[in-house]
């Protein structure tokens, strides 16, 4: 993996219009995260998505499961300004990795998102934080802060 340079907070804030960019509709699915056990990634060209377990072979259906909250989504161009290069993004923890505007007011609790032709997910009101996971994966407390700030005020499951 690259050298990684850990942005500072005025650093992060001044990359953010490029976030605000991503597309409100019509978006791309960029990355497919499999979490088969803890610390593990397994990155997919298709995945099979299940009413019952979400995406098939990740440890969600594992330990505390929320039904209501069986995939995570997080925008591909937040997951490239914290992780700074590709190699990176499936540190953070998330399934499905997407060039798309996911803040509340563009996807509101409730709104359907298509995935390819057979596949429609359901936004929940929950975000996804884990920021003691950024704070071991990316070794630093103002991405960590920033990070789950964004995904609180943006990414939900």
């Amino acid at each position: 993996m690259p050298d990684v340079i850990h942005l500072k907070r005025d650093q992060l804030e001044a990359a953010l219009p490029q976030g605000e960019e991503a597309p409100n509709d019509g978006g791309k699915l960029e990355m497919i995260v499999r979490r088969p056990v803890t610390d593990e990634r397994e990155l997919m060209q298709q995945a099979e998505l299940s009413v019952d377990v979400g995406l098939v072979g990740d440890n969600w259906v594992q330990g505390k499961a929320n039904p209501q909250c069986q995939l995570t989504l997080m925008n591909s161009r937040a997951a490239q300004l914290v992780a700074q290069d590709r190699t990176r993004w499936a540190l953070a923890g998330d399934q499905l990795y997407v060039d798309m505007n996911i803040g509340r007011e563009n996807l509101p609790a409730g709104t359907q998102v298509a995935i390819g032709s057979e596949v429609v997910i359901e936004v929940t009101p929950e975000p996804h934080t884990g920021c003691a996971k950024f704070i071991a994966r990316f070794g630093c407390d103002e991405v960590c802060e920033f990070a789950c700030r964004a995904r609180a005020e943006s990414a939900r499951n």
